[in-house]
């Protein structure tokens, strides 16, 4: 008979600005902060964790040898805990929730720790796609398979957002404005202080060198205006996209605790929600970037509820015309989406989004007192997860 699976603690570094305050951090050690503080918030003893399962984009250099477990060492977890790292692309720490809950929910394992850690600044995105290529074979996609599925394509996620842009008629105004919006959300979110109880401040350096205590997420543009975006160059000539309406490249860590009803009783912590329902779904590789639409469809469907249902949703910031279309196809409020910003602002840590995201989708459907929230993630290579949650 399954099991529920519940999340009972949810925290996440702050997200560090390329170069910047969190760089000089190992994502073994980052990774291995945010376990210790799972252990303290949910006052489990920590040899009862079952596994401990971490999203990782780029696993090269100080982020290879399963730095799950390279976290797990780093941490105060016994070494009887065990640990993997999952590649899902954008979505690596979000199907790290799901592998979690799917543990839990059969009973194999009763409390098991999902999350994710990418530190951009020493390992830069597609650094597991370059560090590997040979004069034979080249890029992933050179598999002779896909050359002959998908001829003369080349698969890139720039390319996906401005074919989104164009299909979903999306111009460069609207995409700026939904960019402009994220910032003074987040903004607003973090001088309002909402992100204190999910973040664990991290000892960074500052532009001077100097040892300094970093609280809040570094990618915020207080001063962001339309001007200074309009201002920007378009990735390619005649597009739509840019920096500023693109998600920023960050250094983080976030992790959630599941357990079932064994597992509950193995803690202190009260259960903060329930996992109502997850999907993962296949979509057009050239796209790329539209799988959290079917996605955020069959979860619903399977959850028997509406997006009218759903209090808040995050839908990754990968690109402004992720959630734009998302969105329209789903017929959403946007006054419910991204309520305190997202990746355009606060930054995507790859594979430490997923369960950041949900992270801060958990606090703020508590703050709120809501019900029902909803979570999907694009991932490269035209995947996506979407999750539901149901606040306890």
């Amino acid at each position: 008979m399954a099991q529920n699976a519940y999340i009972v603690s949810a925290v996440r570094t702050p997200g560090g600005r390329k170069n910047g305050s969190l760089s000089g951090w190992h994502p073994a050690d980052m990774g291995a902060k945010v376990l210790d503080e799972l252990v303290i918030r949910s006052g489990v003893n920590p040899k009862d964790i079952d596994d401990v399962i971490f999203g990782c984009v780029d696993q090269v250099g100080a982020q290879a040898g399963n730095l799950a477990r390279n976290a797990v060492l780093a941490s105060s977890l016994p070494e009887s805990v065990p640990g993997t790292t999952v590649d899902r692309q954008c979505g690596s720490s979000q199907q790290a929730l799901h592998f979690a809950t799917q543990a839990v929910m059969s009973g194999t394992q009763d409390i098991v720790i999902a999350g994710g850690v990418e530190v951009m600044s020493i390992v830069p995105i597609g650094a597991s796609i370059t560090d590997g290529m040979d004069a034979n074979h080249g890029f992933p996609f050179n598999a002779e398979g896909i050359q002959k599925n998908y001829p003369d394509v080349f698969f890139s996620q720039f390319t996906g957002a401005e074919l989104v842009a164009k299909k979903w008629n999306l111009k460069r105004e609207d995409l700026d404005n939904f960019a402009l919006e994220s910032h003074f959300r987040a903004a607003a979110a973090t001088k309002a202080d909402y992100f204190s109880k999910e973040i664990l401040p991290l000892q960074g350096k500052n532009e001077n060198g100097n040892d300094s205590m970093v609280i809040h997420d570094e990618g915020i543009r207080y001063d962001a205006s339309l001007e200074a975006l309009a201002g920007l160059k378009t990735v390619s000539e005649g597009g739509v996209i840019t920096a500023g309406n693109a998600s920023q490249i960050t250094d983080g860590a976030s992790a959630i605790m599941v357990c079932n009803e064994e597992g509950l009783k193995k803690i202190t912590a009260d259960p903060k929600a329930l996992i109502k329902t997850i999907t993962v779904v296949g979509d057009d590789p050239v796209y790329m970037l539209t799988g959290p639409i079917p996605a955020s469809k069959l979860a619903l469907r399977k959850a028997n509820l509406s997006i009218n249902d759903m209090d808040i949703y995050e839908v990754n910031e990968a690109f402004a015309p992720v959630p734009l279309a998302w969105a329209a196809e789903l017929d959403a409020d946007k006054d419910k989406l991204n309520v305190n910003g997202g990746a355009i602002a606060l930054g995507h840590p790859l594979g430490a989004t997923g369960t950041k995201l949900m992270t801060t989708l958990v606090h703020e459907l508590e703050r709120r007192k809501g019900k029902y929230a909803l979570q999907a993630i694009c991932e490269g290579g035209g995947t996506a997860n979407a999750t539901i949650i149901e606040r306890l």
